[in-house]
């Protein structure tokens, strides 16, 4: 359990985890390239040590020390039958984007997760995976976890996504690799595109034409792969230094993606002070430094076309909201509901249970602030990003924050709570 008090205030500069999402992606690619790739900056959560763990388990020999992860690529073709069942832990990336890959290989595998994992739903990528011929069944009619994938023999499809989701865009691509002819993906509002432009990086074959990506059969190429820093971790702490008036405090190094910076234009949006700085590019990213003052927050409208570029920062915008003035209304977030817990209902009950004044909707949640948060014990429902939400909330509390199952945090920020102390006077 972890306990969070309420601070003075907020000083000083930090740089935050390697990016989830790019940290995944350059160990699948690094794994089905030919020669040597070289991982500096890697999130070494638990997230993406399961995926390191699955292409052990397809055969890819991977070294990992304290500065950079060594991975000898075997191939689009060269990964082996696995002799044992992939543990995709609780990470729903690496089992979404695994089985497109896994999809395109002549032989069988079978990928489970943990109880969570289990529970959140599969037939999204499993769809448009079988239309391109590969063979997948699991629990309750291929919708859930372990799935069984005999894959190879793939063939192109155009495919529309009936929502937007990097993580099913990205299975459809990664698929695409394998196939005969040329695998078209339209998708109806821009989702994260790390899969693209590391793709890309990698001597991938695709291409983007308005909103439909466009993939080819193409051999990869190790490369060296700077991991920058997860935007989504950085959130919780430009959320708490946005929301203190005085506060002064600079991100160092993290990825500044334009499908992920939703977060940045939200708080701006609610007033924050935020610039930014030292912008570099690399392997097709762009990374900076975010700078941030304090002061008042006002309300805001979040809208289904920005959800995309900001679902993993939602819980703490509902924290932001909570203490900002007037009412905030988030709208189009269906998607919460399939994530590591039902985000929607877990941000409304905690909050609520904090003295929030929040109503849930049915694709989101309303929040009328400025809210004293008076403490208490909260539930993590087992996700890092609830409990990491809940801990920021604590910082502004009356009483101490108490949040169960914190241990959860670790999936993608094993350093928080030490990192919030470094920040907080």
């Amino acid at each position: 359990m972890l306990s969070i008090s309420r601070v003075n205030g907020i000083k000083g500069e930090i740089a935050v985890p390697g990016d989830k999402s790019i940290s995944h992606r350059s160990i699948m690619l690094a794994g089905i390239s030919e020669g040597r790739s070289v991982i500096s900056g890697f999130l070494m959560g638990e997230d993406c040590l399961s995926t390191i763990g699955c292409f052990r388990g397809l055969g890819v020999a991977i070294d990992v020390t304290q500065e950079e992860i060594i991975v000898e690529g075997r191939g689009l073709m060269g990964l082996r039958e696995p002799q044992d069942i992939l543990d995709a832990g609780n990470s729903g990336t690496t089992m979404r984007l695994l089985s497109g890959i896994l999809a395109g290989q002549n032989f069988l595998s079978v990928i489970t997760g943990d109880e969570s994992l289990r529970q959140r739903p599969m037939a999204r990528i499993a769809a448009p995976l079988r239309e391109m011929g590969a063979s997948i069944d699991g629990r309750s009619d291929g919708r859930l976890a372990p799935l069984a994938i005999r894959g190879g023999g793939l063939k192109a499809i155009d495919y529309k996504l009936p929502v937007s989701s990097a993580q099913v865009k990205s299975a459809v691509l990664l698929a695409g690799l394998y196939a005969e002819g040329t695998t078209r993906v339209l998708e109806p509002q821009p989702s994260r595109d790390h899969t693209e432009r590391m793709l890309k990086a990698f001597g991938g074959n695709i291409a983007r034409e308005a909103n439909t990506i466009i993939v080819k059969s193409s051999g990869l190429y190790g490369q060296r792969v700077e991991v920058p820093g997860d935007i989504s971790s950085a959130a919780f702490f430009m959320v708490a230094a946005a929301a203190m008036p005085g506060a002064s405090l600079k991100l160092n190094r993290v990825g500044l993606n334009p499908t992920r910076t939703g977060i940045i234009e939200v708080l701006k949006a609610m007033g924050a002070d935020i610039t930014l700085d030292n912008i570099t590019l690399s392997g097709g990213e762009e990374i900076g430094d975010i700078i941030i003052h304090g002061g008042e927050l006002q309300g805001v409208a979040i809208g289904r076309d920005i959800i995309p570029r900001l679902i993993d920062e939602i819980p703490v915008i509902a924290v932001a909201a909570a203490l900002a003035e007037g009412k905030t209304t988030i709208t189009g977030a269906e998607e919460l509901k399939f994530k590591e817990s039902n985000r929607i209902a877990a941000v409304v009950t905690e909050l609520k249970g904090l003295g929030v004044d929040i109503i849930e909707l049915a694709d989101g949640m309303e929040i009328n602030g400025p809210n004293t948060i008076k403490g208490g014990e909260v539930k993590s429902y087992g996700d890092h990003r609830i409990a990491m939400a809940m801990a920021i909330a604590g910082l502004f509390s009356q009483k101490p924050v108490i949040i169960e199952d914190s241990s959860c945090i670790a999936i993608s920020f094993p350093e928080f709570e030490a990192k919030l102390k470094e920040i907080t006077v």
